[in-house]
């Protein structure tokens, strides 16, 4: 395993602008669907005011520099930029974003901006969603405005983040808006026309010979067979073909291999749907293909599978109540806990070598991937705030098993230039509200002031040494 990490290497922070920036009635910012949901009498909790990151992101910059982060990813929101979803632009918005890229430049915390990060306008939430083909437009239009706007400076683009979690979450496990639940076909149709958007928007930054590099996030969960059996390994197939192969393949192979589309025709025909596709989606995957210039993997956990043929079932697990979660899908297959590997209080698997074995997959099945950046990994935990300190030692444990996966991957030729953990402070989890903490820096949400916590402390050595450090030698 190699020791330290390449020369160049980015440690970073991540965000997400609905999960950091309140302030989402202030200077014009128009109502994404997250709005709506939250704001409903039952929600638990609301993104106002989050972290307050649209106050507070130069004290949050500094804090980044101060402690060796030398990245941070953050993303565009829409309806900040353009309040309907097309047509007028809110000055006000590209004011705030300019002000937010310079100030992350002048404290050497080079972004990584993500176009698209669940926080889809309401307007075109209600008209379909990503069902509607005609919100693919709206997209690559708003897309422009960020390149031409963005563009001489930002060096980083990311298309979307986890089209995976928009399909599934919104229409098979039902915890993001629609909340619908077992809807396989509109999922598989929804990532298809995703990544339509994705090939589009990614050809037209190309063809505007702007100065930087553009991909896409996606989160990459393993997948691995419960047992040896061989109805285990074909759940084990489909469940990683929607969720992983279906995409990738559209992002470097252009198009959909024949293995894969046996496997997503398969879970349609069991679940009565068709896919819809034009002739020119395929000419746009191809030369997108051809240009994609970084691969983002976010990776939190792996799933094992398990032969299911029975009716499909879901409960989220959204508390932390440990040991309630439950997923089992007709046509796909049943994710079940394996004794021999810990989870968190969500019920989320720790399993690291999933994520090496994700990044040895990459290499092998998409040679031409260039680079890839782990866009987001980390722990959510419920952090206990003592006398000023937060000691949060497993979190650093959780981290440091997955840098040494990645480590190992390098070290077996991969090309990782990057590690952005989830996340910079903490934020609003998307379905578990505040109680759900992943930040190096705690936030106390009654006055938004923050404070390290030890692996903020941990994770400025690893930055300066640019090898993984032991806990004895962090000073808190």
């Amino acid at each position: 395993m190699a020791k330290k990490f390449p020369e160049g290497f980015i440690f970073g922070g991540a965000t997400a602008a609905y999960q950091v920036e309140g302030a989402t009635r202030e200077d014009g910012r128009g109502p994404c669907v997250w709005d709506e949901y939250l704001n409903r009498p039952e929600s638990r909790f609301t993104a106002d005011p989050a972290s307050d990151f649209y106050h507070k992101y130069p004290e949050d910059l500094k804090l980044a520099h101060d402690f060796g982060i030398n990245g941070i990813r953050i993303s565009l929101s829409w309806t900040r930029i353009l309040p309907e979803g097309r047509g007028k632009v809110n000055t006000k918005g590209l004011d705030y974003y300019n002000a937010l890229i310079d100030e992350c430049i002048r404290q050497g915390v080079e972004p990584f901006v993500t176009l698209h990060h669940f926080d889809t306008p309401l307007p075109f939430f209600k008209d379909g969603h990503w069902l509607n083909r005609k919100l693919i437009d709206y997209f690559v239009d708003y897309a422009k405005v960020c390149f031409e706007v963005f563009g001489h400076k930002v060096k980083k683009w990311a298309t979307f983040n986890e089209p995976w979690s928009i399909a599934q979450n919104g229409y098979i496990a039902g915890n993001f808006p629609p909340c619908e639940q077992f809807q396989i076909a509109k999922a598989i149709q929804i990532e298809h026309n995703l990544m339509v958007a994705h090939a589009r928007a990614l050809n037209l930054y190309k063809s505007m010979n702007l100065p930087g590099e553009i991909g896409i996030v996606h989160t990459l969960e393993g997948k691995v067979p419960i047992s040896d059996k061989p109805e285990d390994k074909h759940a084990r197939d489909l469940d990683d073909a929607i969720a992983n192969r279906f995409m990738l393949d559209a992002c470097f192979h252009g198009g959909y291999d024949d293995a894969t589309m046996a496997l997503i025709n398969e879970i349609l025909a069991k679940n009565n749907g068709e896919l819809k596709t034009e002739p020119s989606d395929f000419d746009d995957f191809a030369k997108a293909a051809q240009a994609i210039d970084f691969l983002g993997m976010n990776y939190y956990s792996s799933h094992f599978l398990q032969s299911y043929e029975g009716e499909s079932r879901i409960y989220n697990n959204s508390t932390g109540d440990k040991g309630t979660s439950v997923f089992g899908l007709r046509g796909i297959g049943a994710r079940v806990s394996n004794p021999e590997v810990p989870t968190t209080d969500w019920d989320w698997p720790i399993y690291p070598k999933g994520m090496h074995d994700q990044l040895v997959r990459i290499a092998h099945d998409y040679p031409n991937y260039k680079k890839i950046f782990i866009s987001e990994n980390g722990m959510g935990y419920k952090d206990d705030f003592v006398d000023g300190k937060i000691d949060d030692t497993p979190r650093i444990k959780y981290v440091t098993e997955h840098l040494e996966a990645i480590l190992q991957a390098i070290a077996e030729g991969v090309n990782v230039r990057g590690y952005y953990i989830w996340s910079l402070m903490d934020v609003l989890s998307w379905s578990n509200g505040y109680n759900k903490r992943y930040g190096l820096f705690y936030v106390d949400y009654r006055d938004q002031e923050r404070y390290p916590k030890k692996s903020a402390y941990w994770y400025k050595l690893l930055s300066e040494r640019g090898e993984i450090v032991p806990l004895a030698d962090v000073p808190y």
